[in-house]
């Protein structure tokens, strides 16, 4: 503070009368007259007016580029005009005195300031340090610092340490693809970025700590998505010792709604217990396993009433429908609508709907017809009712009904109370699935998740008792309107069943020795059951904030292809770099 008396977001009325010194940008110049000028002064905590009123003053500050960093010494006043639209608005600074400390050299700025959330995204990322310093921009950074500071004092209240894990680690064999670092050291090998401390925490269990925490960094070698930045994101990483599932549901029920509360774009957020929906009910139900509750537009299985209409692609497939009541759309929404749930699906769906006399119109009215009054029977239509369906095999027309529920929620009025947090937990996911490529079991998600019933489930499937597919796993997922938080799950800490795990999926207690080799040795020294979570601190904030990609919330993302522009990485080396290095780089064919 030496160089300033106050800050650009600090004077009030009763500063009148006091001489002061502001610093910060120059981010504007209205001239009157040849002897008045009004500048705009701003710094990271607000706007300050400052009146030249005399030719001098007033060719000193036009000569100035705009965001250039000056000190404005003088005495402050009462304004004529208020502006009660900001903190500083009663008052202006006549200057006695002005210097620039940072002079900007562009007489043309990419993009203007204040605006900058209008400006193509490359040139924001660009010029990065320019578009944070809108004040729009750089209150989603303030709020990211104030939820990580609010989520490390509720875990320590809770009891848990934060300790810092590796960030150059050993390749893992399952996820995403790494990050990989050459050891210079060690020719031919390299380290890994970590995709999560997931080994680490799970070795601190083992080693006699309770509770654990970090914000932690993490990385992978993905493509971006509005809800995912590729390269590197945070988490807010825990993990318990002697602890279930209900334990783990427990902490983060209580530590998150007061920070959404707090700090949301809505004041409303869903308390303790969160709505536990198995993962079966919630594909049959919403289409997805990451439902927005928000929404009250849910699935209904139609195979058995429509499957045999004599609509072509209906037969042989699943058919799901959703029921929008009380529907007056025109026929220009509904084929816009439904090309948009093609595009994101990937599959068509069908329509019709009930006139106010209760016959079915429209789409594929005439199959309707002639079964009517099953259909409405069975499907509790009215009239005015308006009929979204989906088909295919089983996931495909539940994933498709999932993006109608979405689509058609969000669109229609009347369906959607956006203006809250809703929390619920996805439960009893399947341990195993049959894969898309192989056709053979494989596991479905963390196949270090304990399976529901442990070790004898596995022995039952083993024997053939039972169906491998029917074995869920102790896994859970946090789901925020509609965004997947966080996945987490009891973890599976005994050898004998960790190996009857793998064996299911045709990999022997070698295979586990040689992939995981760590947790798996210091399992065999006894472990205790234990269980954690990580929800994602960048799609946390995005949420809090309303922003509908998570690039507005980092303070230098990358780009969609990975790319840190304003840094020009990733960058060539030199020659000198990569032989000490032993690598060599081979130009491909194209």
């Amino acid at each position: 503070m030496q160089n300033r008396t106050h800050t650009c977001g600090e004077l009030r009325l009763s500063d009148v009368g006091k001489s002061v010194k502001i610093c910060g940008w120059m981010e504007n110049v209205r001239t009157v007259s040849a002897g008045l000028a009004f500048i705009v002064v701003r710094d990271f905590y607000g706007t300050t007016q400052v009146v030249a009123e005399n030719e001098a003053l007033v060719d000193q500050f036009e000569a100035i580029n705009k965001e250039s960093t000056i000190s404005v010494e003088g005495v402050v006043r009462e304004r004529d005009s208020k502006n009660h639209k900001i903190p500083t608005g009663e008052i202006e600074i006549v200057p006695t005195k002005v210097e620039v400390l940072g002079r900007c050299r562009h007489n043309e700025l990419p993009f203007q300031v204040n605006r900058s959330r209008e400006a193509d995204e490359s040139q924001r990322l660009k010029y990065r340090y320019l578009d944070l310093r809108n004040p729009a921009v750089k209150q989603n950074i303030v709020l990211r610092c104030q939820v990580v500071a609010a989520l490390r004092n509720a875990m320590i209240k809770h009891g848990f340490l934060e300790i810092t894990t590796p960030i150059l680690t050993a390749s893992s064999p399952e996820g995403a693809r790494d990050y990989l670092v050459p050891a210079r050291n060690h020719p031919g090998k390299f380290y890994a970025l970590p995709q999560a401390p997931q080994q680490f925490k799970q070795l601190l269990m083992t080693s006699g700590f309770d509770r654990y925490f970090q914000i932690a960094p993490c990385f992978r070698d993905e493509d971006a998505r509005a809800d995912r930045s590729p390269g590197e994101f945070y988490q807010l990483d825990m993990e318990m010792a002697f602890a279930s599932q209900e334990d783990v549901f427990a902490v983060l029920e209580d530590v998150l709604p007061p920070i959404f509360a707090e700090y949301g774009k809505y004041n409303r957020a869903s308390g303790a217990p969160f709505q536990r929906i198995p993962y079966a009910e919630a594909m049959e139900k919403y289409g997805t396993d990451k439902p927005d509750l928000r929404i009250n537009l849910t699935v209904q299985d139609a195979t058995g009433t429509l499957g045999a209409c004599g609509f072509g692609p209906f037969e042989g497939n699943v058919v799901k429908a959703v029921v929008v009541s009380d529907f007056h759309e025109t026929r220009k929404f509904i084929d816009k609508t439904l090309a948009d749930v093609e595009v994101v699906s990937g599959n068509k769906a069908y329509w019709f709907r009930l006139d106010e006399k209760g016959e079915a119109v429209g789409g594929i009215a005439k199959f309707v017809a002639p079964i009517k009054d099953t259909v409405i029977e069975q499907l509790g239509l009215k009239a005015n009712d308006f009929v979204a369906l989906s088909t295919g095999k089983l996931g495909a027309a539940q994933k498709t009904a999932g993006v109608l529920v979405k689509t058609l929620g969000t669109a229609i009025p009347g369906h959607m109370d956006k203006e809250q947090y809703s929390f619920c937990w996805i439960v009893d996911f399947p341990m195993y699935e049959i894969g898309e490529e192989s056709g053979e079991l494989e596991f479905c998600h963390n196949p270090f998740s304990m399976p529901s019933g442990g070790l004898e489930a596995l022995l039952k499937a083993e024997r053939g008792e039972i169906d491998p597919l029917s074995i869920t796993a102790d896994q859970y997922d946090l789901v925020c309107n509609g965004v997947e938080l966080s996945s987490g799950a009891v973890r599976n800490h005994d050898p004998e069943i960790m190996i009857k795990a793998f064996e299911m999926v045709r990999l022997g207690e070698e295979d586990v020795k040689a992939k995981f080799p760590a947790m798996y040795n210091a399992f065999t020294y006894g472990a205790p059951p234990h269980a954690g979570i990580a929800p994602g601190v960048d799609r946390m904030v995005m949420l809090l904030a309303g922003e509908d990609s998570i690039r507005e919330i980092i303070p230098f993302p990358m780009n969609k292809n990975a790319q840190d522009v304003m840094m020009d990485a990733p960058s060539a080396v030199t020659q000198k770099q990569l032989d000490e290095l032993h690598i060599a780089l081979v130009k491909s064919e194209e």
